[in-house]
């Protein structure tokens, strides 16, 4: 039997109080690029083959507010402040993507409290996976899983990804804690957050540094190929606002205006599920669009990856079936409600809770798709109609029961019917991203026109390019909009951590 190894730790960093949220972000950055190295020190001896006679470990940063008073400075945001007195606290990681968000978050609350915040070290082990920021096998080389050290497996000597200190607990309200325990002061904690960054990597073929604040999802390949077009058509014409288009496998082109537009990066031997397109602009003020391919499973695993990255609104452009005998081939859907029966949520959201409609979101889609068409006011609804949109989880719906489909999409209102919409919408609503969407209606099966090959052809070649240049305009229009108003308190619950 093999003894039990000492623990092996990085000198401790001191917690320290701050003012000044720079120097606070900066004292994060030590202790998370400290931490992170010294395990890869010590995996780097591991993958070579070196005996290691102690167990290494090292922490998450962490950030806490300790206030003793109801009161705040400032009343009008929904977000920046915590909901009582008491100590508030989260683990943070990879300030190099969310220094700017850190800086953001910890100034409001220093502002809005008039206390300082407080870094330091936490006792959230960093797993060993996640000391690389991109998958292990890559950053450090390649290596067998099954390899030990001293007799020992991986898992004896470092800590990995530990499932269950990484639910979504505090996003579905259901966090359980005792009075000792602080209250979360964000969303996720930064193991959780890890593990989505490298599954958008993994199901994007993108890092997830290219990530805009933008997002656009779609469920068909043509409106990726138009935007992926539009990209490289922007970067050639060195279209001021731009500074890249990045691809799956991280291949960036450059803006022509800023010097050559030559691509760098490998594009991959195979598409990856979900592929990524970034049109990247300062800030990450710019639009990543993704291709989440069909069914609502696709839809709820990809926004639970987006959302750690907080993105200030995300869209859905897709197809759907009209369901009102009045709908044209071609006419816009802007849903204003959501039929749940995709049943990817039903646990972490109750289909009790209403996931409604954003005025923010509602108004730019509609002025957007007014813009572009050229139609106004009422005309509008020869193109559009605002209505309850159906999400279910069986493609082939139409083959069931056709009485009860027409009794259920009769009472629900419903004027279109998808795969994805409703999900995304309900992920968004759960992860307090401002969420909308605008379907395109390709087939009217209930009223015998079935969308088939030829017919979806023409389609396509019509729609496409509008439906995308109104998803956008739509995302050009909320960028002009104070960001306070676009995360509004519809998407935070009384009693809501501070974190945006």
């Amino acid at each position: 039997m093999s003894p039990a190894l000492t623990m092996s730790i990085p000198e401790p960093i001191p917690t320290e109080a701050f003012t000044d949220p720079v120097a606070a972000v900066a004292r994060i950055e030590k202790i998370y690029e400290r931490n992170t190295a010294f395990l890869r020190t010590a995996f780097e001896a591991y993958r070579k083959g070196k005996p290691l006679e102690t167990r290494s470990r090292a922490m998450y940063p962490f950030v806490r507010i300790v206030t003793a008073t109801h009161a705040r400075l400032d009343s009008r945001l929904s977000y920046g402040f915590v909901s009582g007195p008491g100590v508030h606290q989260t683990t943070v990681t990879r300030p190099d993507l969310f220094r700017n968000y850190f800086i953001e978050q910890i100034r409001l609350l220093i502002q809005n409290h008039g206390v300082p915040i407080e870094v330091g070290e936490s006792d959230e082990a960093i797993p060993i996976h996640f000391a690389y920021k991109r998958d292990i096998d890559l950053a450090a080389g390649s290596f067998r899983h099954e390899q030990t050290s001293v007799g020992r497996p991986l898992r004896d000597l470092f800590d990995t990804p530990d499932l269950s200190g990484m639910d979504d607990a505090i996003v579905n309200g259901t966090l359980q804690r005792t009075p000792a325990d602080p209250e979360p002061l964000a969303l996720f904690r930064a193991a959780r957050v890890d593990y989505s960054l490298h599954r958008l990597a993994h199901y994007t073929g993108t890092g997830p540094q290219y990530f805009q604040n933008y997002v656009i999802f779609t469920n068909y390949q043509f409106y990726i190929e138009a935007f992926a077009q539009m990209g490289r058509e922007h970067m050639a014409a060195g279209m001021p606002d731009y500074a890249a288009f990045v691809e799956p496998g991280d291949v960036v082109t450059g803006n022509a205006r800023l010097g050559p537009a030559e691509p760098s990066g490998r594009p991959p031997e195979r598409m990856p599920q979900m592929p990524a397109f970034h049109l990247v602009e300062p800030g990450l003020g710019g639009i990543t669009m993704i291709n989440i391919g069909t069914g609502p499973s696709n839809a709820r695993t990809i926004t639970d990856h987006v959302a750690v990255l907080r993105p200030h609104a995300w869209l859905m452009l897709g197809h759907c079936a009209g369901l009102r005998n009045s709908q044209k081939l071609g006419d816009y859907v802007l849903a204003h409600g959501y039929v749940r029966e995709d049943h990817v949520l039903d646990e972490d959201l109750p289909l009790w809770v209403p996931v409604p409609a954003l005025a923010e979101m509602q108004v730019a889609l509609e002025q957007a798709v007014g813009d572009v068409t050229g139609f106004t006011g009422y005309d509008l609804k020869r193109v559009m109609r605002t209505g309850t949109v159906a999400s279910v989880d069986n493609r082939n719906w139409e083959l069931s029961d056709h009485a009860a489909i027409i009794r259920r999409l009769s009472q629900s209102r419903a004027i279109a019917l998808d795969m994805e919409s409703a999900a995304i919408a309900a992920n968004g609503f759960r992860c307090r991203v401002p969420y909308g969407t605008l379907l395109c209606v390709s087939d009217k099966p209930l009223h015998g026109e079935i969308k088939l090959a030829g017919m979806a052809g023409e389609f396509y070649r019509q729609r496409v390019g509008q439906h995308l240049e109104i998803g956008l305009k739509a995302l050009e229009l909320l960028k002009t909009q104070e960001r306070e108003r676009l995360h509004s308190r519809k998407l935070r619950s009384f009693a809501e951590v501070a974190f945006q």
